[in-house]
């Protein structure tokens, strides 16, 4: 099934100039959203991974499905003020603005091996972050899995992981 078909662009959202790429169509088909996580999760079985830490909020959709795929745990990253525990946290830059995410500080040790899930690759301000808290957890990196890798804004640059994507748009 070509799961293009299925991403819809969405012109100036969340503001003029930004196209963004709208996984519901997709994430309302079964077969490809069965297809897109099994895609997401196959270069990572047999990997050793023992948790995926999701990126609020759309790597939340996906990346629960990829840990029961690999077997292993999910960890929440968070928008601040939002987990109930000790948290660490990170700023970061976006294509059109500044945020900031947050992880529990006991969510993770220097026993894991973490995959780092979200569900867009854009200029890896996010995805970033997210690994600087993984890796401030005591955890060691072993990737970074998208749905959708937007190369032409060179995220992958700032993702100090191997990265890998379902869709690429170049």
């Amino acid at each position: 099934m070509d799961l293009r078909t299925l991403i819809r662009d969405v012109p100036d959202f969340p503001k003029p100039g930004i196209i963004f790429k709208d996984i519901t169509p997709l994430l309302g088909h079964p077969q490809a959203l069965a297809q897109a996580i099994n895609a997401m999760a196959e270069p990572y079985l047999g990997k050793g991974i023992t948790q995926v830490v999701g990126i609020e909020s759309r790597g939340f959709i996906l990346a629960p499905s990829v840990a029961l795929r690999l077997g292993c745990g999910f960890v929440p990253v968070r928008k601040p003020g939002k987990l109930p525990w000790k948290s660490k946290r990170r700023s970061y830059g976006l294509e059109y603005g500044k945020d900031a995410i947050e992880i529990h500080e006991d969510s993770l040790s220097e026993r894991d091996t973490v995959l780092v899930v979200d569900d867009v690759l854009a200029t890896g301000g996010t995805m970033e972050a997210a690994i600087e808290l993984v890796t401030g957890c005591g955890a060691k990196v072993f990737g970074a899995a998208f749905l959708i890798d937007l190369a032409f804004l060179g995220g992958a640059k700032r993702v100090l992981a191997p990265v890998s994507a379902v869709l690429t748009y170049r």
